[in-house]
């Protein structure tokens, strides 16, 4: 055990222990698959997104969770944030290269559900 977390095997090669409780992985896979941190994940898929633009695309979401989801991939590394000095001022989200390749199965799954689903 290195540092309160499973780690298996040794260098390149080494994998976190997913199911361990102190696995920093399991965070983001936490925040990635929570209620709206995938639908930010799927809105941010081809275009970057202003905080107003992103809340408009997902409907339902509060900006008190939409800001607490930003917060928490932006902090994994899979969302970068811009701040455009302004009053007020302009915040621009956008997928990593790591929220990218995060993005790309889930955009996948989604696009796979919504074909069987039959038509409205």
């Amino acid at each position: 055990m290195a540092g309160g977390m499973q780690i298996t095997g040794a260098g390149p090669e080494a994998r976190y222990e997913v199911f361990h409780t102190d696995c920093p992985a399991r965070d983001v896979v936490d925040h990635v698959t929570s209620r709206w941190g995938i639908w930010v994940l799927i809105s941010l898929r081809n275009n970057d997104l202003r905080f107003f633009e992103l809340r408009e695309s997902i409907q339902g979401i509060s900006e008190k969770m939409l800001a607490q989801s930003l917060r928490a991939l932006v902090k994994d590394g899979l969302v970068w944030r811009e701040v455009e000095p302004a009053t007020p001022p302009r915040v621009t989200y956008g997928l990593t290269e790591f929220g990218r390749e995060v993005a790309e199965p889930l955009t996948e799954l989604f696009d796979r559900i919504t074909r069987r689903l039959p038509r409205p």
